[in-house]
């Protein structure tokens, strides 16, 4: 089993710090209000929560011949024996997302399947990949 961090480059971090700054500043425009309140920052704090998940619980792995990938609460393995082609250095901007930032990889499995992903080494991950099914097409996004 090896793991693949995931690429945390881009605007992730912009977002991230956002979410940080945002409830500090509103914190401080008031702060006998939230003192004698606290929960009112409950709905500023609970986005902050959920882009930290993804933040920190987004990787990829090889084992037991599938790919796994985990962003927070998306979930998924692709057999890699299905996986038909590689896109590498591409940024899908709709479909399934399991990445944090751009110039990732797609993968293209089964018939009509995309999954875009991320590491932080797109050559490493295809090269393993290829070393378990050398039938993979793999171009480069020009």
């Amino acid at each position: 089993m090896k793991i693949y961090k995931a690429n945390r480059k881009g605007y992730i971090n912009y977002v991230l710090m956002g979410f940080i700054i945002l409830p500090l500043f509103i914190f401080f425009m008031d702060i006998n209000l939230f003192s004698e309140k606290p929960y009112i920052l409950l709905p500023l704090l609970s986005p902050s929560a959920l882009i930290f998940w993804i933040y920190f619980d987004t990787f990829y792995k090889i084992e037991n011949d599938e790919l796994i990938y985990r962003s927070a609460f998306l979930r998924g393995k692709i057999g890699i024996s299905k996986i038909r082609e590689i896109i590498k250095g591409k940024t899908l901007w709709i479909g399934v997302k399991a990445a944090l930032s751009t110039k990732g990889i797609i993968i293209k499995y089964n018939k009509y399947d995309e999954l875009y992903i991320a590491p932080e080494n797109n050559e490493e991950l295809i090269a393993d990949l290829l070393k378990l099914n050398q039938e993979i097409i793999v171009k480069d996004h020009n």
